[in-house]
């Protein structure tokens, strides 16, 4: 097989797999529907918002499956094609398995604190401040309920400009060195 031709077997093996191994744990899918934003000012009292630090990285970006820590958490996510709709999978790990796997991950393994900003009708903002090797890159997510919802919402000044349909801020892609 041609590189090119390899490639894309690898990336159907993989995503065969990796949805095998979930309905076997008898994982559901959930579609994720998000919005990202770019802020252009930080919200006042910052500190006073929940937060946890995440340190993530990618074992695969096509599709993208990705460990996670978030604060004493650790999760295991397959997410399959789109932007704003997408398949998402959610596996609990261990400490342990977290830890066998995040040196496995390809590229830069991001880390980044996360606050959590109520913004009414029950929403909430997804303030992402990256340090290391994305220090100073800020973003917001906002996940809802259906389509409609996220197409219909107006965004508080601060978010800035939507990028949503920018790959270059899907975390996959910043980890592969790709900086916004």
């Amino acid at each position: 097989l041609s590189s090119a031709a390899s490639d894309v077997y690898k990336r159907q093996h993989w995503s065969s797999y990796c949805r095998s191994v979930l309905r076997y744990n008898h994982m559901e899918a959930i579609m994720e529907i998000e919005r990202k934003f770019v802020p252009v000012k930080l919200p006042d009292n910052l500190e006073s918002y929940p937060h946890t630090r995440i340190e993530q990285g990618y074992l695969c970006t096509a599709p993208v499956v990705r460990v996670r820590r978030d604060g004493d958490s650790y999760y295991m996510t397959y997410k399959g094609a789109g932007m704003m709709v997408r398949e998402e999978y959610n596996m609990p790990l261990t400490k342990e398995a977290y830890e066998h796997l995040i040196v496995k991950a390809d590229g830069t393994v991001i880390s980044k604190t996360r606050y959590r900003i109520p913004i009414g009708n029950d929403l909430t903002a997804e303030l992402d401040i990256f340090d290391g090797a994305l220090n100073g890159v800020l973003l917001v997510e906002v996940e809802f309920p259906d389509e409609s919802a996220a197409r219909s919402f107006i965004p508080p000044k601060w978010f800035g400009d939507d990028v949503t349909l920018d790959p270059r801020y899907h975390n996959s892609n910043m980890s592969k060195g790709i900086r916004p």
